[in-house]
C-alpha cells in the first residue's frame, strides 16, 4: 500500500493538535505477514474516537485473527481536511498512513446519530463512492457497525454490509468471508451474497424496502429480493464475555483525549428498562466478569500503561453482584499509590453510605448520577425505578464520605412533560441548596406572530409558581429560545 506521510508531513505545521495524526504511540501494533487489510473508522476526530472500546476491542479482535491485520482511522478535523483536498491527499490509516481506498475492508463504527453526516465525509475524502451500489469491483468492502445500526435504513445505502449486534466474533467472521471469496475470484456481487448468510450481517442490496402500508400488513418494513437470503436478522452475542479477561491491550495517546485513562468493561448489559435507553434493550442479556477477572485486569492495565486512574466501564457498575469486593480488592491494592477509581454509572437507588466509602478509595473526583426526570409521575413514565428520596439520600451519602461535588443529568423535554413537572424539579432542587438553571424559549411560530415576549413570560410565571427566590443567584433562567437551536439564526 502507498504510504502517504511524505504528502501528508507538510501540511500538519498548518493544522492545530497535529499530534492527532502521528502514528507510534504506546501501544499501537502494525501487525507484518497478513494478506487480507481492513481498517476501523471512527467517524469523528482522534480525541473522540480514539477512548472508544469498541475500536480497541475489535482492533484487536482482527489482529488476533490469522490472515488478518487492522488498523485504525479516525476523520480529521476540518483544518487539515481543506489542505487535504486542496493537495489532492485523500483519508489515510493512523499506522501505517496508507489510503483507505486500498484496504481490503473498511469498517466504520456508527456511535451516535450526529455522526451520520461524518460517514459521508469519510467516504468522499476517501476517493469511494458514497452509495454502495456506484462501487468497482476491487473498491474495498464498506461495513458498518456499533448502536446506530439497530436501525440500519437511513445508513443503508452507504454500505455493503451492516453487522448487527456486538463484533468479537461476527467482525473476524465477516473478514474472513470476504477474504476468501476474494482468493476464490468472486464478483463483488457474490461476496455480499455470501455475507449475507453470516448470522448478524445485514446486506442492504439484496433486501427490499416496504411502503407503509404493506410493512403494517407484513410485519416487517423489509423483504429479501433472492432466494437464500435470511427473512429475519438476529444480532450477535458475543457469548465468551464472561470469561474474556477484562484487559484489552490499549493505546496510550500522545495527546490529550476525552477520556484520557484506563477502562475496563466490568459487564455488559443492563436488566432495568428505562424506557429512553437503547442500549439498555440491545446489549442484553446482562453478562458480568468476575471479581478476580476485573482486578487482574486493572492492574495489569495499570502497570502496562502508566495511568494513574481507571474506569470500571458498564451501563450500571454498581449492579455488578461483585462490586462492593471489587473496589475493596482495588482500594488495598492500589493504597498509596494515588490511582484514582472511578464508576461512571453510578445506581442512584444503590449507592449508600459503604459504596460512597468504597468508591472514594484514595482519591475524590466528582460523582455523576442521573435522575432523568424532577418528579416522580415522569420518572414513572419512562420506568426509571428511582425516587426522590435515592437521589438526595445518595447525595447525602457522598458528602459524607468527603465527596464535595456532584453532578446530575435531567432530560427535558419528555412526552407528557408539563410546566408543572419543571416547577417541582426547580422545587425539590432548592429545598436542598442546589441552584436550578431553567431554560426557557418559544418556538419559531411563536416569535413570527410576535407573541414571543407573552410566551416567554409565562413560562417563566409556570416554572416558578410559589418558589420563594429571594437572592436572584439561587435560581438561574436562561433564554434558549427552540427557533435558535441548531439553526444558525440569531
Amino acid at each position: 500500500m502507498i504510504d502517504l506521510w511524505p504528502r501528508l508531513e507538510p501540511l500538519l505545521a498548518r493544522v492545530e493538535r497535529p499530534a492527532r495524526y502521528l502514528d507510534h504511540e504506546w501501544g499501537s501494533t502494525r501487525k507484518e505477514g497478513a494478506d487480507f487489510n481492513y481498517c476501523m473508522v471512527y467517524p469523528d476526530t482522534y480525541e473522540l474516537g480514539q477512548p472508544n472500546q469498541a475500536v480497541r476491542i475489535l482492533v484487536n479482535a482482527v489482529n488476533a485473527t490469522e490472515h488478518l491485520a487492522a488498523e485504525r482511522a479516525f476523520l480529521p478535523a476540518v483544518d487539515l481536511i481543506d489542505l487535504m483536498r486542496e493537495e489532492g491527499v485523500p483519508m489515510f490509516s493512523l499506522e501505517s498512513c496508507a489510503p483507505l481506498s486500498e484496504f481490503d475492508a473498511i469498517g466504520i463504527t456508527l456511535p451516535h446519530e450526529l455522526a451520520a453526516t461524518n460517514v459521508l465525509e469519510v467516504l468522499d475524502l476517501s476517493g469511494l463512492p458514497l452509495r454502495a451500489v456506484d462501487r468497482a469491483q476491487d473498491d474495498p468492502i464498506v461495513l458498518g457497525g456499533g448502536p446506530c445500526v439497530f436501525n440500519p435504513e437511513p445508513y443503508a445505502p452507504f454500505f455493503d454490509a451492516m453487522l448487527i449486534g456486538e463484533g468479537e466474533e461476527s467482525l473476524p467472521e465477516a473478514l474472513l468471508c470476504v477474504r476468501e471469496c476474494r482468493r476464490a475470484g468472486a464478483t463483488r456481487q457474490d461476496i455480499l451474497r455470501s455475507l449475507a448468510v453470516l448470522p448478524g450481517c445485514y446486506v442492504p442490496s439484496l433486501y427490499r424496502v416496504r411502503g407503509e402500508e404493506e410493512a403494517q400488513r407484513a410485519g416487517s418494513w423489509v423483504e429479501p429480493v433472492e432466494p437464500g437470503v435470511p427473512e429475519h436478522i438476529e444480532k450477535r452475542l458475543f457469548s465468551g464475555f464472561s470469561e474474556s479477561s477484562g484487559w484489552e491491550p490499549c493505546i496510550v495517546p500522545y495527546t490529550e483525549c476525552v477520556h484520557d485513562r484506563l477502562s475496563v468493561e466490568v459487564l455488559r448489559g443492563c436488566a432495568r428498562g428505562c424506557r429512553f435507553c437503547q442500549a439498555g434493550m440491545t446489549y442484553r442479556p446482562v453478562r458480568e466478569r468476575s471479581a478476580d477477572n476485573v482486578v487482574s485486569s486493572v492492574l495489569e492495565g495499570l502497570a502496562d500503561t502508566g495511568y494513574d486512574e481507571v474506569s470500571l466501564t458498564s451501563l450500571s457498575s454498581t449492579d455488578h453482584s461483585q462490586i462492593a469486593d471489587i473496589l475493596t480488592k482495588l482500594n488495598h491494592a492500589c493504597d498509596g499509590k494515588g490511582v484514582r477509581i472511578s464508576l461512571p454509572s453510578q445506581r442512584l437507588d444503590s449507592f449508600g453510605v459503604d459504596m460512597a466509602e468504597l468508591v472514594a478509595g484514595q482519591k475524590k473526583g466528582g460523582l455523576t448520577f442521573a435522575p432523568e426526570a424532577g418528579t416522580q409521575r415522569l420518572r414513572d413514565v419512562i420506568n426509571k425505578n428511582v425516587t426522590e428520596d435515592d437521589l438526595f439520600g445518595a447525595i447525602d451519602a457522598a458528602f459524607k464520605a468527603g465527596w464535595r461535588r456532584c453532578k446530575l443529568y435531567f432530560m427535558i423535554g419528555l412526552p407528557t412533560e408539563t410546566d408543572e413537572d419543571i416547577n417541582k424539579k426547580a422545587k425539590a432542587l432548592m429545598a436542598h441548596g442546589i441552584v436550578p438553571i431553567s431554560c426557557c424559549g418559544e418556538p419559531l411560530e411563536v416569535r413570527e406572530a410576535g407573541k414571543h415576549v407573552e410566551f416567554v413570560v409565562d413560562q417563566i410565571k409556570a416554572d416558578t409558581e410559589d418558589l420563594e427566590i429571594t437572592d436572584p443567584s439561587k435560581y438561574v433562567i436562561a433564554y434558549e429560545p427552540i427557533w435558535a437551536i441548531g439553526t444558525g439564526k440569531t
